[in-house]
């Protein structure tokens, strides 16, 4: 007999569409930005495919360039905005959060459901905007290429921008949502969850939403300017029309840079799960970590001016931009070296999450420390615009918030679906994307620090070897997402069924059935230490772990 759950309960693609329950509209982001993501992948597999060859192996004149310049702009401008932002605070947060809590849903469910399809509004605006003529600007957008109207399509580059206003919307309901379910939803006393017991992917969630609440009115602010200034011809940006380009990088960078901690915190919130559960200890330096979030997001804003260090700026600033950029790398240290300390002496269980957690711990910890290396200002006017700057990005944003998510995506996995997957090529495929990674950008902080400028369609014949092996690399990550999805996909329909905590973790929401119920809890969860692994013991593989002072778990170890 199968128990209603909320995948069941109802059915039918209304009840889906017009649900307000936050488990299936994690569910609807899940697969709207794994959708997404085929997308940017695809556009990433036809850049890396060109560069194969010094003179280009697809687009090979001149007059084709402009085609190659869509295709890198369309793959960083999805995969930031419909993928990297939304990915983890929209589908993993919104199914974890309030399970976490020990709630039944988020403080404001319609205004949740509202949210997910204002993010669906954008992502069609800016699949439009690729018909209508794909935008050739690169994902920053940068005036006077996007504000001038006679470069590029009008229509696509306006609607491209608009659409992403869109996205922006969506964000900040979100975080909205997550700060208010978080401060009124919590169990109150006696059962209380206080903020120092709080697991702490929340509080990543948390301190991603107040960035995402007062640093994305800026970038929409910054982009309506920028449709006036191309279709009014207001003189704001370009200085055609009266106007100043640096202004724009100002305001673009003062949200973006706040911005790669809104894809990066949710990751290291995921990473403070994972580690402690199959290291079975509790997190080391638990408040250092919880704070150290809130440190990242308020330090974040102060750093923009970083990236326009060989735009004119005085020394003084350049040289106070810097400093500041050497102070956000302690509250990451922090996280790092307590993760590790984490592990240290544990009993580490190497599933499939875990592997991935140890993948983001080397690829994150290479791409923060280029990122020093960037910091500094004399290094930076250097390679400035080289594929250096490109390598750094993506060990960040994909070895970190892409790693991070599969990490979650995984762990969560059996309490979303309720299925086990197949653990051997599960690692097969994170040990195949691990490979490709690397073998892709490692070659490019070389390519950058012998002067290979970035969005360039041709190179020099003394670069071919490095972009040959990273396009071979890229090929090897294909190979390790498709088996990855295969595996997930697989355990659909023939996966074991799983219990309700699988793992032998000790935060709220394991202590449900899986998949949960559509009501989450029938009566409210006892809220413990979220870190106590030492009270759960291993009871069958119906039971799974379950904490030994249960009635249920003491007879069955005695029996045992």
């Amino acid at each position: 007999m199968t128990t209603a759950n909320y995948l069941t309960h109802p059915r039918g693609i209304r009840s889906w569409l017009l649900t307000l329950d936050h488990k299936r509209i994690g569910i609807m982001y899940l697969v709207s930005t794994l959708a997404a993501f085929s997308l940017g992948g695809l556009f990433a597999m036809i850049v890396r495919t060109q560069l194969l060859s010094p003179n280009g192996a697809i687009f090979t004149v001149a007059k084709d360039y402009d085609h190659y310049n869509q295709m890198f702009t369309l793959h960083g401008a999805i995969m930031i905005f419909l993928v990297l932002i939304p990915g983890v605070p929209g589908a993993l947060g919104n199914f974890v959060l309030p399970l976490m809590l020990g709630a039944r849903d988020v403080a404001f469910p319609r205004l949740n459901l509202f949210s997910y399809y204002l993010y669906v509004s954008g992502a069609l605006i800016v699949i439009l905007s690729i018909i209508l003529g794909a935008v050739d600007t690169g994902w920053t957008f940068y005036t006077p290429y996007s504000s001038d109207p006679d470069i590029g399509s009008r229509d696509a580059v306006s609607l491209m921008v608009f659409g992403i206003f869109i996205l922006g919307f969506s964000s900040i309901l979100t975080g909205m949502n997550f700060i208010v379910t978080i401060h009124k939803l919590r169990p109150s006393p006696p059962n209380g969850m206080t903020w120092f017991r709080m697991p702490l992917f929340l509080w990543s969630l948390y301190a991603t939403a107040v960035i995402q609440i007062l640093a994305t009115p800026i970038l929409g602010i910054t982009l309506l300017l920028l449709i006036m200034e191309r279709t009014l011809h207001v003189g704001i940006f370009s200085p055609r029309f009266g106007g100043d380009p640096i202004l724009f990088q100002h305001f673009f960078w003062f949200y973006s840079h706040p911005a790669v901690y809104i894809m990066i915190l949710p990751a290291m919130g995921i990473m403070s799960e994972v580690i402690p559960t199959f290291s079975r200890k509790p997190i080391f330096g638990y408040h250092f970590v919880a704070i150290s979030s809130l440190a990242i997001a308020i330090i974040g804003f102060l750093v923009w001016g970083h990236h326009m260090f060989p735009n004119g700026q005085s020394t003084l600033l350049s040289t106070i931009f810097s400093f500041l950029t050497m102070c956000v790398a302690i509250p990451s240290a922090i996280k790092v070296w307590n993760w590790l300390a984490t592990m240290y002496k544990g009993s580490i269980s190497l599933k499939t999450p875990m592997c991935y957690a140890l993948a983001f711990l080397f690829l994150f910890t290479l791409g923060g420390l280029s990122g020093i290396y960037l910091g500094s200002l004399s290094l930076n006017v250097h390679v400035h615009d080289t594929y250096f700057v490109v390598a750094h990005f993506h060990f960040v944003m994909f070895g970190g918030t892409l790693m991070g998510f599969l990490s979650g995506l995984h762990y969560w996995w059996p309490k979303m679906t309720g299925k086990l997957y197949n653990e051997n090529p599960a690692r097969l495929a994170c040990a195949l994307i691990f490979l490709g990674f690397n073998t892709t950008f490692l070659p490019q902080f070389l390519l950058g620090s012998h002067g290979m400028p970035r969005r360039s369609a041709t190179y020099l014949p003394e670069f071919a070897p490095y972009h040959i092996l990273s396009s071979l690399g890229a090929g090897i990550q294909l190979l390790g997402f498709i088996l990855a999805a295969a595996v997930l996909i697989h355990s659909l329909f023939r996966g074991r069924q799983s219990p309700p905590n699988p793992w032998g973790a000790a935060t709220l929401e394991w202590s449900c059935p899986s998949p949960p119920p559509h009501d989450n809890f029938s009566t409210p969860p006892l809220v413990g230490d979220p870190y106590d692994h030492a009270n759960l013991v291993w009871i069958s593989d119906q039971e799974g772990y379950r904490r030994s002072q249960e009635p249920e778990a003491r007879s069955q170890k005695s029996q045992t």
